[in-house]
């Protein structure tokens, strides 16, 4: 029943849709282009003037119609195809083809009828383009031209909605206002939009309300209701139906889920967990250490939960301060100032935390700060002691006896309990023991004398120890300056070289001179030169004090000779002028020299030169000296190389002496009588009348030694043991054979081999005696060589 009605409908929607296309259908139509009308068909001319005639055409279909998903028992009937020309004698023939012809579509040859032999599919394919044609069916003549028709597929609404994505994700501002958009859905349907209403599709929402809304025609979907929060409710699920045929009763439709999420926004300030925190901290606690950390809590996430950490009061000003730890959103409060638990035992410190991302939309929720107090406690614990300066420097004079006490340092205990301290000296500070401390009162004193020139200055370490408690210490620099006294005498800057030319004339300046003090005065150096009191009387020269720290050294005569006195030596005192004074006599050694007219030495005598490269007489003798030593040891160590020649061991028979010679050897047993020659350990010089050749066997002296052959049959190795036996008997009659512990090899082929020996100790003597003629057996990489070598023996004898 259900069957015939779907049939019935759908015949009535084609006949509609035949009934709304006048003048398309069975019967004939008749067309006529240009020209003259006439009953025959059209006549004109062409360029030329002929007379043309075009006959009319009988018959022109241009579409047919068909329902789709057609479900009748029956082929689907499309239509009629008729030409004037049949008069029903069933003698036209009606013939389709194109596009679904003889397999979608058959024609009744003889009526014309048209019929769809399969259900069809408007979504697969809209419309068929086929050609009909009218032929004699005897002749198969032409009756009427092809003419072109459209076989349409008229939709019906099988087709639901279908959106472009199963699952759709979309975000949106918590707190946003009514109306906000939020994500456009789509839907398509495949039916035919021109036709009907089948594929207009209407948006309406399923889940989700009243939180959002869908425009029912653009499917945006928007928010429905303000002040969302997203610490309340984070995540929503939407359900959007898509419903064709414009949201009829009947239509088909299809549905999607939207997730939506409610971003943040910064609509909730910090908030302190509590409004007093407490921390102990010890008084030894190193500067930059965290004393605490304090956290203030946000709803928001992310940048918008982002705060800053301030001290806005405190009672110790510069002792603390805070920094945000940015990933954990931290307060920690560091520790910029020494603690002393015996000056202030506690502090309170007022902090603030605010946002730092502020949205001006939600001021009216703030303020987004918040405070809370902080106390800390600082607790006593067990100090070193401490000395009242941070460093000391002392003063005392080089001259200062053993025993002198230069200062004094002083340590107390911060602590409560006041305890004692005792002082003593980092000795690695002063490892020559030069300094001592009072291990009571901190006193310190010199132990040796001292010297400035040698160190101005000590630096050494004192130690501060509580009597209760030594791993308590401290320690401070001690710079000690020592002072300078005038307990250096004067000498000169350098050593001269003076020379007087045999030329001088009187009163001659030859040599300024000028001296050093290691000592320090305060007001500077001030030297006084002179000659020595008793060398003024024979003086050759003299001494003239400049009052700058410098002396001049002038000729007393004219003409000095190298030849009577070459060298003199001319005492010069040098005094400085502080308390006490010092001085001290220094020698100026002056030479002869030849000088030109100008002044410029040309030649000094041998000793003169002695002087000045600064050696005396015994010096160059002990050089000298030992020079020769060395060449004699030389001389000495050469010709005991030559003569040195290596002492026998025995020289005579009678001649042992204490000598002992051991030969570790193993005999042979009681029948081996020739196993050992005592000769060998002789004095090869002794027996070298008697001695025998190495390449000769002695047989009439040392008859060979027997050994028993096994029997063939007991080895397979036959050859290669008779060799060995052989070279074993010629080793043991050979008196001049080395001794038994040492190793002879020998290198054996063996007998029968196919390439026979390889070697060429055994090999013939002349190349006429080997035979090279199977070379030419070889084949043709062998040929070069068969030619050289395999010839004639005539030819090469020739």
């Amino acid at each position: 029943m259900r069957t015939e009605r779907k049939v019935f409908i759908l015949m009535v929607m084609w006949v509609v849709a035949y009934l709304s296309f006048p003048g398309y259908g069975f019967r004939s139509l008749r067309r006529t282009t240009g020209g003259r009308k006439g009953s025959t068909g059209w006549t004109g001319q062409d360029t030329n003037g002929v007379s043309l005639r075009r006959s009319k055409r009988g018959w022109m279909w241009n579409q047919f119609f068909l329902l789709e998903e057609y479900t009748g028992s029956d082929q689907q009937y499309v239509g009629k195809l008729h030409s004037d020309s049949d008069r029903g004698d069933g003698s036209v023939k009606y013939v389709l083809t194109g596009e679904g012809a003889g397999t979608l579509f058959k024609i009744d040859e003889k009526s014309g009828d048209i019929h769809a032999t399969k259900r069809l599919d408007r979504e697969e394919k809209a419309y068929y383009i086929l050609h009909a044609k009218a032929v004699n069916r005897f002749t198969n003549q032409a009756l009427e031209g092809e003419s072109e028709f459209i076989i349409k597929i008229h939709d019906i609404n099988d087709n639901e909605p279908r959106f472009t994505k199963d699952l759709y994700m979309a975000r949106v501002p918590e707190m946003s206002d009514i109306g906000t958009s939020v994500i456009q859905v789509t839907a398509t349907d495949a039916d035919d939009a021109t036709y009907g209403n089948s594929a207009k599709v209407v948006y309406s929402i399923l889940e989700g309300q009243p939180y959002f809304s869908v425009d029912p025609e653009t499917g945006l979907i928007k928010t429905a209701l303000p002040g969302m929060d997203r610490e309340v409710k984070e995540n929503y699920q939407v359900v959007i139906q898509a419903k064709d045929m414009a949201g009829q009763m009947g239509g088909l439709s299809g549905t999607t889920t939207v997730s939506i999420s409610l971003s943040d926004v910064n609509d909730n300030p910090p908030r302190f967990t509590k409004t007093l925190y407490e921390f102990r901290v010890p008084e030894s606690t190193e500067l930059g250490s965290a004393v605490g950390v304090i956290r203030a809590m946000d709803a928001d996430i992310g940048e918008n939960a982002e705060m800053d950490y301030r001290i806005i009061s405190t009672d110790g000003p510069g002792m603390f301060d805070i920094t945000t730890n940015k990933s954990k959103q931290q307060g920690i409060v560091m520790l910029r100032k020494p603690l002393d638990f015996e000056k202030k035992r506690q502090y309170s410190l007022r902090v603030q935390v605010e946002n730092v991302h502020i949205n001006p939309r939600f001021f009216s929720m703030g303020p987004f700060k918040d405070e809370a107090t902080i106390k800390i406690i600082v607790e006593d614990v067990d100090e070193p002691p401490v000395f009242e300066r941070a460093s000391y420097v002392m003063e005392v004079k080089e001259d200062a006896p053993r025993n002198t006490v230069i200062g004094s340092v002083s340590a107390s205990d911060p602590d409560d309990k006041n305890s004692l301290v005792r002082y003593s000296i980092d000795r690695r500070t002063d490892m020559d023991r030069v300094f001592n401390v009072h291990a009571g009162n901190g006193s310190v004193f010199i132990l040796r004398e001292l010297d400035r020139e040698e160190y101005a200055w000590h630096n050494i370490s004192i130690i501060a120890t509580e009597f209760n408690n030594p791993r308590q210490s401290s320690r401070v620099p001690v710079y000690v300056r020592v002072l300078d006294i005038n307990d250096n005498a004067p000498t000169f800057a350098t050593n001269y070289e003076t020379f007087v030319c045999e030329n001088a004339k009187a009163n001659q300046r030859i040599q300024t001179v000028s001296a050093t003090d290691p000592d320090e005065p305060l007001g500077g150096h001030r030297f006084f030169f002179s000659l020595a009191q008793e060398a003024a009387g024979k003086a050759n020269f003299s001494v003239r004090d400049n009052k700058d720290n410098t002396a001049w050294i002038l000729t007393r005569r004219n003409n000095y000779n190298s030849l009577q006195k070459s060298i003199y030596h001319v005492p010069v005192v040098i005094s400085d002028g502080e308390f006490p004074m010092q001085s001290s006599t220094n020698t100026l050694t002056i030479r002869v020299c030849t000088c030109d007219r100008e002044g410029n030495m040309k030649l000094c005598n041998a000793e003169a030169l002695t002087a000045r490269a600064g050696l005396s007489t015994g010096a160059m003798v002990a050089i000298l000296l030992c020079i020769i030593i060395l060449l004699m040891i030389v001389v000495l160590f050469a010709a005991l190389r030559r003569q040195r020649k290596k002492e026998p061991l025995i020289i005579s028979k009678e001649d042992v002496r204490d000598n002992v010679v051991s030969y570790n050897d193993e005999g042979g047993g009681e029948e081996d009588t020739q196993a050992f020659d005592i000769g060998t350990l002789r004095n090869p010089e002794a027996i070298e009348e008697s001695k025998q050749r190495r390449d000769i066997v002695p047989e009439t002296f040392y008859p060979p030694i027997r050994r028993p052959v096994l029997p063939p049959a007991q080895d397979n190795n036959g050859d290669v043991r008779d060799f060995i036996n052989q070279r074993l008997q010629d080793n043991d009659s050979d008196p001049t054979a080395p001794p038994y512990d040492s190793l002879a090899t020998y290198a054996y082929e063996g007998n029968g081999s196919i390439a026979e020996s390889l070697s060429s100790l055994e090999s013939v003597t002349t190349e006429g005696d080997q035979d090279y003629n199977y070379l030419s057996e070889w084949g043709p990489r062998f040929k070069k060589l068969a030619d050289m070598y395999g010839g004639d023996n005539s030819d090469r004898d020739s």
